[in-house]
This record gives C-alpha cells, sequence and structure tokens, in this order.
C-alpha cells in the first residue's frame, strides 16, 4: 500500500528528488575528471586512484537491498534525508582524508548514503507517476543526473583544476547539504515493505535476474571510458582545458539525451531505445578508438556516445517495473544496485586496461563490451517470449486508453 500526504505537488517532487541525483552525478563523475591530480596527491596509481569509483558502486550495490530491508517500514522522507545526511559525512571524510585508505573510507560511507537515497527517489516516483507517463516522470528525476553533468561536473573539474581536487570535493558536499535540507520539505510517503528473504527470492528468479544482469551489463560500456576519460584525453598530450571542454560537450549531449528517452521509451518500448543506444555507443566507441589522436573528432565521438548514454537507464527502469508486477519497489531497489554494479565493473575493466595496455585502448575494449552486452540483452528478453492472450507490455508503449 502506498500512503502520499495529500497536500503535495508532483512537479515539486520531483524537482526536489532531481535536486539530490543531481549531487550523486556530479560526485560520480566529477573525480574521472581529476584522476592525475588525485592519483598524484595520495601517491598511487592512475588506475588505483580510478578504482575508488569501483568501491563507491560495489558499495552501493551490495548496501542498497540491506538498507531498503531494514528501513523498509519507515517513511520514505526519512530515508532520504538520511540517505544524503550521510553521503554528506562520506563527502567530508573523502575531502579531508590525508591518505588513500582514508579517502576511500570516506567513499564507502558515501556509497552508504547514496544508496538510501537513489533507490528510494526512483521507487517513489515510480509508484507515483501514472502509468503512461511513468518513463517521462523517471526522467525528470534521472535530469538531475544528465544537468550534473552539464553543469556541476564541469564546475568542479575547473574548481578542482584550479585550486586542487579536494575544493571539488567540497563543492560536491555543499550541495549535498542543501539536497539534505531540502528533504526536510518533501511528502510523507510510505511504501510497501519488503524483507530480505523476499529480495532474494526474486533474484531467485531466473527472468528476473537476467534482467536485472541486462542492467548491470548495459552501464559496463560507458563507465569504462567515462572513468578515466582524463587519461584517454590527457595521454594525447592535451592540456586541463581539453579535458574540460570534452566534459562539457559531453554532458551536454547526456542531457539532450535524457529529454528525449523518457518520450522513446513511452512511445516505443524499452528493449528498443535501449537496441538503438548500444549499437550506436558501440559505432561511437569504435570512432573514438580511431581518432583518439585528434582532439576534435574524438569530442564529437564522446558527444555522440553522451547523447545515447540515457537510452540505458530509464527504459531498463520500465522493463523492470513492469516485468516485476506486485514486487515492483524490490525490483526497482535491485535495479538500483545492478547499475552500480555495472558501474563499478566498467570502472573495474577500464583501470585494467589502462594498467596493461594503456588508455588508448580503453574505447575499443568498451565498444566489445557494448556488442556483447546487446547479444545477451536480446537472447534473454522476456520481450521476445510471445505468451498467448497475454500483451506483450514491455516490448510496445503504454496501454491504450480506456
Amino acid at each position: 500500500m502506498v500512503r502520499l500526504s495529500s497536500k503535495s505537488d508532483p512537479s515539486a517532487r520531483l524537482v526536489l528528488l532531481a535536486v539530490g541525483t543531481f549531487v550523486l552525478g556530479v560526485d560520480s563523475f566529477v573525480l574521472a575528471g581529476l584522476l592525475p591530480a588525485v592519483a598524484q596527491d595520495l601517491h598511487v596509481s592512475v588506475a588505483q586512484a580510478g578504482q575508488l569509483t569501483t568501491a563507491f558502486a560495489l558499495t552501493y550495490a551490495i548496501g542498497s537491498p540491506l538498507i531498503a530491508t531494514a528501513t523498509g517500514r519507515l517513511d520514505r522522507r526519512v530515508v532520504l534525508g538520511g540517505g544524503m545526511a550521510v553521503f554528506l559525512l562520506g563527502m567530508v571524510g573523502q575531502a579531508l582524508g590525508p591518505t588513500y585508505g582514508v579517502v576511500l573510507a570516506g567513499r564507502v560511507l558515501a556509497a552508504l548514503g547514496a544508496a538510501g537515497f537513489q533507490a528510494n527517489a526512483y521507487a517513489v516516483v515510480g509508484f507515483l507517476a501514472a502509468p503512461e507517463r511513468r518513463a517521462r516522470a523517471l526522467a525528470m528525476v534521472g535530469a538531475g543526473s544528465s544537468l550534473a553533468t552539464v553543469v556541476g561536473v564541469p564546475v568542479g573539474v575547473l574548481v578542482g583544476q584550479q585550486i586542487g581536487w579536494r575544493a571539488a570535493l567540497w563543492l560536491v558536499t555543499g550541495v549535498a547539504a542543501v539536497a539534505a535540507a531540502l528533504c526536510l520539505v518533501l511528502p510523507s510517503v510510505r511504501l510497501p515493505a519488503a524483507s530480505l528473504r523476499e529480495r532474494l527470492r526474486l533474484l531467485g528468479t531466473p527472468s528476473m535476474l537476467l534482467l536485472l544482469c541486462g542492467t548491470a551489463l548495459q552501464l559496463v560500456p560507458q563507465y569504462t571510458v567515462l572513468s578515466y576519460v582524463a587519461p584517454i584525453i590527457g595521454a594525447q598530450g592535451q592540456t586541463d582545458t581539453s579535458v574540460l571542454v570534452a566534459l562539457v560537450v559531453f554532458g551536454v549531449a547526456l542531457f539532450t539525451g535524457n529529454r528525449l528517452v523518457g518520450h522513446l521509451a513511452d512511445r516505443w518500448g524499452g528493449l528498443r531505445v535501449i537496441t538503438v543506444g548500444l549499437t550506436v555507443s558501440a559505432l561511437a566507441l569504435v570512432a573514438l578508438w580511431f581518432v583518439r589522436l585528434s582532439l576534435v573528432p574524438a569530442i564529437a565521438a564522446l558527444a555522440v556516445l553522451g547523447l545515447v548514454g540515457s537510452f540505458q537507464i530509464t527504459p531498463q527502469q520500465t522493463r523492470v517495473f513492469a516485468a516485476s508486477g506486485t514486487a515492483a519497489t524490490v525490483a526497482l531497489g535491485l535495479n538500483g544496485s545492478m547499475i552500480y554494479v555495472g558501474t563499478g565493473g566498467g570502472s573495474a575493466l577500464g583501470g585494467g586496461v589502462v594498467a596493461a595496455a594503456g588508455p588508448g585502448f580503453v574505447p575499443l575494449v568498451a565498444a566489445g563490451a557494448a556488442l556483447v552486452t546487446l547479444v545477451f540483452l536480446w537472447a534473454t528478453a522476456p520481450e521476445r517470449q510471445r505468451q498467448p492472450g497475454r500483451r506483450r507490455e514491455l516490448d510496445v508503449g503504454p496501454p491504450a486508453p480506456r
């Protein structure tokens, strides 16, 4: 049973939640533009500095279902605010950390807070939005992450380049404090609670497990490149300004794609949009590998990658929501965990390639990952399993008006 205070404004609610996803989005991307500085200051390799992203992602993935179970009966407003507060403490730990180990511990704490906030934000929106507008509502909250790449990340990277990478983390910390305060004015929302056994039971369903694995795989290609975008661009002798421009262009393209994807998923269905996104991503990544020695073509390839970069999360969320039935709250929480499994997997893969062969080969490996993911999705897609008398809800758009 879903309970919501009657005096809440839906548009305002989405905006408040988008502020939270904005700050988490800035934190996800800003270190990618500052990896060489982070590595130098903490006396580690660039590949090891990149694993801070992996640690964040894996902590989120493991912690999300545990936090959701422990807080299942609480008001979502409390969980959202508490999650952002814990994230805030983790950011302070990172900004003050004198060693790699301390920064890593702060990264883990921030990930636990992010898990408390972000999965609940999408679950609330998924339940409260009308079916025919669900993808657009999810995309609006997700727009916070996209806007982070357009505004937050470039500003954070610029601050980091001019003052130091720790200053960039303090900037994120300040925005997180604002987001935590805004949670106080959110309406009271209670969603159905689920035990850890129910969550594990859902993972034990083969069709759902494959669908969730598909979520993780979709994020691997993009984050293989994004986690190491600075050394990929910087390896060609480019300046810090070139890295900043590349991030701005990527962010603008990602934001543009986010504005399109909700309408496309509602009209065409999630699998079709994801297929287009992965296919174009693979082509853009191969192009990036070919033109990596030329700055302008490389940035153009990153722009294409950004445009279709949002063609995975929102459509996949609609697929998971539709496939899970009454277990949608549990499924969306697990889906959020798998997003971060994919993020961590991409970061780990990129780090391995950088350490073994250098940053120039990262785009080519990422393109291969995109093609493997595409094959997996079509081989396991529940949309392709025809069932007589049952509407193929996931493959087509929203139900016809009654």
